[in-house]
C-alpha cells in the first residue's frame, strides 16, 4: 500500500483488528520512509446478481431501493430499525446464496415479502399490495385469508413438535 503522505510503496502493519461488527478489518500502518501511521480498513467485496425486471431490461441490484420499500411498508408500525436492517441483509444473504449472475426482480419481492411477513403483517399486505397490484378489496381479504391459512398451518406444525418433543421426553 503507497504512504499517502510521501507515496512510498512499502508500509508495514503495525496493528489489526475487527471493526464495523466484524464485517471489517481495520489495520494501522506505518511508512518505511516517512514513519507517518495511517488507517486502512478492508472489507469483503461481494457482487450482487444483477436484477432482471419485468419488461426484461437489466439493472445492478441496490440495497437501499430494497430498504426503502420495505420501510415503506413499515412505515409508522412498531419494528425497530435494527430488524429491518437485518431483514435487508437476510435477503442480500440469499441473494448472494443463490450464486445466480442475474436474478428476476420477482425473486427479490417475493425474498423481501418473506422478511416482512415475519416482521410485521401489516407491512407484508402493505408491500403485497403494491408488489402483487392488488386491483380491488377482495384481493386484499384473499390475501389475508392465505395469511390466516398460513399462520394456522404453522401454529399446528408447532404444536405437533412440542406433542413430539414431550413424548420423546416421557419415553425417556
Amino acid at each position: 500500500m503507497h504512504c499517502p503522505f510521501c507515496n512510498h510503496e512499502e508500509t508495514k502493519v503495525i496493528d489489526s483488528r475487527l471493526a464495523g461488527e466484524g464485517q471489517q478489518i481495520r489495520r494501522r500502518r506505518e511508512c518505511l520512509q516517512c514513519n507517518e501511521r495511517f488507517t486502512t480498513f478492508e472489507t469483503a467485496e461481494l457482487v450482487m446478481p444483477r436484477i432482471v425486471k419485468s419488461d426484461a431490461s437489466r439493472q445492478p441490484f441496490d440495497e437501499q431501493k430494497l430498504r426503502n420499500s420495505m420501510l415503506k411498508a413499515l412505515e409508522k408500525r412498531p419494528v425497530p430499525s435494527e430488524k429491518v436492517d437485518a431483514a435487508v441483509v437476510h435477503v442480500c444473504q440469499k441473494l448472494r446464496s443463490l450464486g445466480e449472475r442475474e436474478v428476476p426482480s420477482r425473486r427479490v419481492g417475493e425474498l423481501a415479502m418473506e422478511e416482512l411477513h415475519s416482521l410485521d403483517e401489516v407491512a407484508y399486505v402493505r408491500f403485497a399490495s403494491v408488489y402483487r397490484s392488488f386491483q380491488d378489496v377482495d384481493a386484499f381479504r384473499e390475501e389475508i385469508e392465505r395469511m390466516r391459512h398460513r399462520r394456522t398451518r404453522e401454529e399446528t406444525e408447532a404444536q405437533l413438535a412440542l406433542w413430539s418433543a414431550a413424548d420423546s421426553v416421557k419415553k425417556k
